[in-house]
């Protein structure tokens, strides 16, 4: 219940100041490239329960038809979808998510089915918690790290969350954005069981 207080009291305030921005946002990506405005996906939250998350759609319609893996210089990615990824602002509505009480503000990232079909009894505690739009992992390297050593990361935030640690991720989310660190994943890094956001053909 404190941590849903701690959400609602940051992402409704939030809301209201970033309203004009989330307009503009969508009118850009309207007037830039045929397609929706949102990119929604099913993902696996709390407890295995499947929701739809939802971005700002940063690349070309059906971009994930060709392929997964995405580089910075990807040209399925449209011209507002660059810099809605270099500023992680395509992550926005997922703010939507939160007050819908599917996600978080801090938790493990949301993850495909299938890739929780492949998890290891240990991996599945990343289930334990609401996934979050930012985590322990995403402050630690984010899509720079092998897909392996964010799992670890995350089953280690279920394992020691508190709200002082949240509160870190939190100031150290701030220090990553202003950075752009970690947006991109590496090549070698990359595996079709990984996709995240930053690989996957719609959102970063």
């Amino acid at each position: 219940m404190c941590k849903r207080i701690l959400d609602l009291s940051l992402v409704i305030p939030l809301l209201l100041l970033t309203a004009p921005l989330l307009v503009c946002i969508a009118l850009w990506i309207k007037l830039d490239a045929r397609g929706p405005v949102l990119f929604r996906q099913t993902r696996v939250g709390l407890d295995g329960r499947l929701f739809n998350i939802l971005k700002f759609r940063t690349m070309v319609v059906d971009a994930e038809k060709t392929g997964y893996y995405t580089a910075e210089h990807d040209a399925r990615i449209t011209r507002a979808g660059a810099w809605l990824r270099r500023t992680s602002l395509d992550e926005l509505p997922q703010l939507f998510n939160i007050v819908r009480g599917e996600m978080s503000v801090v938790g493990p990232r949301p993850t495909l089915p299938y890739q929780v079909a492949q998890y290891t009894p240990r991996q599945r505690r990343r289930l334990a918690v609401k996934p979050g739009v930012t985590g322990w992992a995403q402050v630690n390297g984010r899509n720079a790290l092998a897909w392996p050593q964010r799992i670890e990361l995350d089953v280690w935030y279920v394992e020691h969350q508190s709200l002082w640690l949240d509160l870190r991720i939190l100031a150290r989310t701030l220090r990553v954005w202003l950075r752009g660190e970690g947006v991109y994943a590496a090549k070698d890094n990359f595996k079709i069981g990984a996709q995240d956001d930053a690989q996957l053909g719609g959102p970063a």
